[in-house]
């Protein structure tokens, strides 16, 4: 780690090719943990995230998500999980963002419960597990987020001069739960553009 960075919980490196193949490789484990869960043939695996968009500069941390219906029940995942070595995630904080539920935003008016998701980390702590509803909002705006920072390289870099803003000024924290709010003021700014590019394709 370079020195400037030591300390860094939101330290950001660049791209590196091989998250996509860790990625394949753990969602092949995840869809075959879900075999024997409620919904979980009907399943839809992403690789989502900073660490899914090609030159992007992200956090080392490769993001996963599972797209559900029923949202398994407290606890039936854990099990399944860990015989992959994931286990659940608590947060840094009881404030956390994204860990017990995701904050609503865009365009769809939904139940309370569509924002609930159950968040796991791999054995090594590099790699994160989103579970989401099927019906989750949220679900599809990381899947169309991603596919648009894919198309438009101008609002990829616009993206990562935030994140490297916010990694600057998180600096010395002891998470990265700040840096993680600091970037909603630009999904606020894009959310629309995104959402009305993910709707528009096939």
């Amino acid at each position: 780690m370079p020195r400037s960075d030591a300390g860094n919980p939101a330290r950001l490196v660049a791209h590196d090719p091989s998250w996509s193949l860790i990625a394949q490789e753990e969602l092949a484990a995840v869809a075959q943990a879900l075999e024997d869960v409620e919904g979980g043939s009907e399943a839809v695996l992403d690789h989502i995230g900073s660490t899914s968009v090609p030159g992007l500069a992200a956090k080392p941390f490769v993001d996963l998500q599972v797209r559900i219906f029923p949202l398994p029940a407290e606890g039936a995942l854990d099990a399944a999980f860990a015989r992959i070595g994931y286990r659940r995630a608590h947060g840094s904080r009881p404030d956390s963002p994204g860990v017990y539920r995701d904050l609503p935003r865009g365009s769809e008016v939904v139940a309370d419960e569509v924002w609930e998701k159950r968040l796991f980390v791999g054995r090594d702590g590099t790699t994160i597990l989103h579970v989401r509803r099927m019906d989750s909002p949220w679900g599809r705006y990381a899947v169309w987020f991603r596919d648009w920072l894919r198309a438009h390289p101008d609002q990829r870099d616009r993206y990562e001069q935030v994140k490297r803003g916010l990694s600057a000024e998180n600096r010395g924290k002891a998470d990265y739960d700040d840096y993680t709010r600091g970037k909603t003021a630009f999904f606020d700014e894009v959310q629309a553009a995104f959402e009305a590019w993910g709707r528009a394709r096939p």
